[in-house]
């Protein structure tokens, strides 16, 4: 969620952490601030909201030095206010830090009987506090630092910076994504790649239990049991352009035009030049009695959509769970089973979390992840990226349909494994999942018609989103990415669900959205549309041209996709169930890009 960095330059550092927290701002936050030493002193300002603020601040209040770190805040503990704003200081110590402290009462109410003040309502204070009472015992601060991580329960990715100490950063990390930047006399830490682009591309990823002291020309790494610990140092390449609007007004606009490049990249990454399945040899089926899909948000909906596939294509059975209760529900495993994990930025936690749980208890835990270097990815036994690049947006948009490509390949996979498709058929699935990219720059096409439609959705209180079969998760989607951007209340329903209770909602004010393409399930669907008419209800269909020459007649509104593979129709459908968010939000005024009390990535359970 929140975003944090820590840099050891040669130059002025306020305006490089200030950059720095720009590139993380996708995560969400509701405040931010900075601290530096400066001829061995440290100073810090902070500021409730947009990063601007903070930036106006810095004009009238400078903060000099070369040794700094910084954080985009989104409140857990205590309200959005200047005391509870990160980087937290105590003594001779301050902090950012990204997580939540579990055990962060005991540790504050045993510190106060020490007599330490407190000056905010956050868990983090008492992680500064405990470190500072560590060194006034005569801790040096790495020593000071391990004894206060081993004491901490929960997650939590740390960056300490010392009073009179102009060339030292300490890192820890548990749970929580923290990575270590090299450059030439500097160096870094930063919650991700993207934090420290600009600086550095050579990172090592922290691992669980790890402590890191990074002065200017040294880093070195301490694992849980206080060894020295050697993290391999890779080289992140990240495409600058896919950082930057493009012209675009929002990043979410650019991300959705961007789907017919990254789907097509990603249909090539995997079927080649030969247009055959080029999956790793790894991704085997054969021997496998059950899929468990799991992830959160956005990501479970795409697994539902798989779970389609897999049993349709591959019939294969299949289990969608969402990570945050997949745990706690004890689930029943086969060592025959195979687990996938889904995640746009692979450090989701609970998805993390859940991962973890199964380990051991299955045959093979994949992963299909957005950053191949993330936690998720590297503790899978194999990963596959999906290959949508960085995604700036809160609101996901080419990550999912990325996300659906990734595991209808799969699916596809699974079926050639288990001698469920004829090679002839599965040639023709393949052609038309290549035609994906050519139909969705078609969807694109409605982007006009949709922003008229919009205006009208804008005026809504509440609105239903209706499906059949794969289309049924694809109005899920369709209502949550709303509901995200718009905040209007929006639910999505299986159409046939819809006499067992929703039905009561129906009036003249309430828009239902219809996602039907001209499949074996049309008619029933356009069932279902008739008894929303029937009550007066505005119903927007979304139907090829045969599906509106049948059923458009009395819908309040229709829109023309062009004729699709049925099966593949949620990743088409997909586009203007986003693009119906996106200017629905844009009727409103709300921020798209950052829509309120969301982050882009979930890292705290």
């Amino acid at each position: 969620m929140c975003g944090i960095v820590g840099v050891l330059g040669n130059h002025e550092v306020a305006p490089l952490l200030v950059e720095a927290l720009k590139r993380l701002e996708y995560r969400g936050y509701d405040s931010a601030g900075i601290a530096t030493v400066n001829h061995g002193r440290l100073d810090r300002r902070r500021a409730v909201g947009k990063l601007v603020n903070l930036s106006d601040l810095l004009v009238h209040e400078p903060l000099a030095g070369k040794s700094g770190i910084g954080q985009t805040r989104w409140a857990t503990h205590g309200g959005v206010t200047v005391p509870n704003a990160h980087p937290h200081r105590s003594g001779k110590v301050s902090v950012v830090h990204n997580g939540i402290i579990e055990n962060f009462r005991e540790i504050r109410e045993e510190m106060q009987a020490l007599g330490h003040e407190f000056e905010s309502q956050t868990d983090t204070e008492s992680v500064v506090v405990l470190t500072r009472h560590h060194m006034d015992q005569g801790d040096d601060p790495l020593a000071a630092v391990q004894r206060t991580a081993s004491r901490l329960r929960g997650a939590f990715a740390l960056c300490f910076l010392f009073d009179g100490e102009s060339d030292l950063m300490i890192g820890a990390r548990h749970g929580a994504p923290l990575a270590v930047g090299y450059g030439e006399g500097e160096n870094f830490i930063g919650s991700d790649a993207l934090a420290l682009a600009p600086m550095t591309d050579r990172l090592s990823y922290l691992e669980d239990g790890d402590v890191v002291r990074v002065t200017r020309h040294s880093v070195e790494i301490f694992d849980h049991e206080g060894r020295r610990a050697n993290r391999p140092v890779t080289q992140v390449a990240l495409d600058a352009t896919r950082i930057e609007k493009a012209g675009y007004k929002h990043f979410m606009a650019k991300e959705i035009a961007e789907q017919p490049v990254v789907i097509a990249d990603a249909l090539k990454h995997y079927t080649g030049t030969s247009g055959r399945l080029n999956l790793p040899q790894d991704l085997d089926f054969k021997g496998i009695d059950r899929v468990t899909l799991v992830a959160c948000g956005t990501a479970s909906f795409a697994c539902h959509v798989a779970k389609y596939w897999f049993e349709q294509v591959a019939g294969l059975p299949a289990d969608v769970d969402i990570a945050s209760e997949f745990r706690y529900r004890e689930p029943v495993l086969s060592p025959a089973s195979m687990a996938i994990f889904v995640s746009q930025s692979g450090e989701t936690a609970d998805t993390l979390a859940a991962l973890r749980h199964v380990k051991d208890k299955v045959a093979r835990v994949v992963s299909v992840v957005n950053v191949p270097t993330s936690s998720i990815a590297r503790e899978s036994d194999l990963a596959l990226p999906i290959l949508a690049g960085v995604e700036v947006g809160v609101a996901s948009t080419k990550a999912f349909t990325c996300q659906l490509t990734t595991l209808a390949l799969m699916a596809l996979k699974a079926a050639q494994d288990r001698g469920r498709i004829s090679a002839a058929d599965l040639t023709q699935k393949l052609e038309t999942l290549r035609a994906l990219p050519g139909l969705i720059n078609a969807a694109l096409a409605l982007s006009d018609p949709i922003a008229r439609i919009a205006k009208d959705l804008a005026k809504a209180q509440d609105i239903l989103f209706l499906g059949r079969g794969p289309m049924y998760p694809l109005a899920l989607e369709g209502a949550l990415k709303l509901k995200e951007i718009s905040y209007i209340h929006a639910e999505g329903y299986a159409s046939g669900e819809l006499k067992h209770g929703p039905i009561a909602l129906i009036d003249a004010a309430v828009p239902v959205i219809v996602l039907a393409p001209k499949d074996a399930l049309f008619d029933k669907t356009v069932s279902n549309m008739q008894e929303v008419m029937a009550r007066n209800g505005k119903v927007l269909l979304l139907s090829d041209a045969s599906g509106i020459e049948s059923a458009g007649q009395g819908t309040w509104k229709s829109l023309t996709l062009p004729t699709v593979e049925p099966i593949w129709a949620p990743i088409l459908y997909a586009i203007p169930a986003q693009l119906l968010a996106y200017h629905t939000a844009i009727a409103k005024g709300t921020d798209v890009d950052q829509p309120r009390n969301l982050a882009k990535s979930v890292t705290v359970e």
